[in-house]
């Protein structure tokens, strides 16, 4: 039996009526929200979370190479932050350890065993360059020596210090002047020159703070000096 006109009517608007209901119970008001959470909880997978990367000694992204010590170097930062000298997971020089001062911060490190022979900080603004050539000029063969600078690490130096950390195999301390950032790793005896140096040039355009340019930070592995045969 068909419809009559106003039966159709009335159909039609239930219908609409029924459809704007279910709509608004699954997909809209309080009640929708548990809803459309159940669906889209159910069809999401849930993101599982990134592994961190691996840190090895000294935070290196990868282990050295046997009979290779681990290091990081940190230049200070202006005249506030400290520098760091790392070696196989071991703070050498840092502000927590209150080691560290304004110019040249030094560790000297046994080449044959990674050992830490000394640690010593030289004032390059307002010191004695002659505490430095001292420290210098009685190095070992063999010697790791460890550099990194903190506010002003150049106004002291004069030829024969520059010309000791050439010997070194720095290609950089020719150069290096007022408030220059500066981070190196030489050894006594070196036959070339050292792949471990870093130097930012104080510039007044460049420079990353007010008057000294950004710190420096440098990583690597330095293979232990072979023994002498007898």
């Amino acid at each position: 039996m068909r419809l009559t006109g106003p039966l159709r009517a009335v159909a039609v608007l239930l219908l609409v009526g029924l459809t704007w209901l279910l709509a608004n119970t699954l997909f809209g008001g309080e009640g929708g929200s548990s809803v459309r959470q159940l669906f889209s909880s159910a069809s999401e997978e849930p993101t599982p979370s990134e592994p961190r990367p691996r840190k090895y000694k000294c935070g290196l992204s990868a282990p050295c190479p046997p009979k290779h010590l681990a290091f990081r170097l940190v230049s200070g930062a202006a005249n506030v932050i400290g520098p760091k000298i790392c070696l196989e997971d071991k703070m050498l020089l840092s502000s927590v350890k209150n080691n560290v001062g304004r110019g040249l911060n030094i560790a000297l490190v046994n080449g044959l065993t990674g050992e830490l022979l000394e640690t010593k900080t030289f004032d390059m603004w307002a010191g004695d360059v002659s505490n430095l050539l001292k420290f210098l000029r009685p190095l070992h063969e063999g010697t790791l020596v460890f550099v990194a600078s903190f506010d002003d690490p150049a106004t002291k130096l004069n030829d024969e210090s520059r010309r000791l950390f050439e010997e070194l195999g720095s290609t950089a301390v020719k150069d290096l002047a007022f408030r220059d950032s500066w981070v190196f790793v030489g050894a006594k005896g070196i036959e070339n020159k050292s792949p471990f140096e870093q130097r930012m040039k104080n510039s007044k355009s460049s420079n990353k703070y007010e008057g000294w340019p950004e710190s420096l930070e440098m990583d690597g592995c330095i293979p232990l000096r072979p023994p002498l045969e007898a």
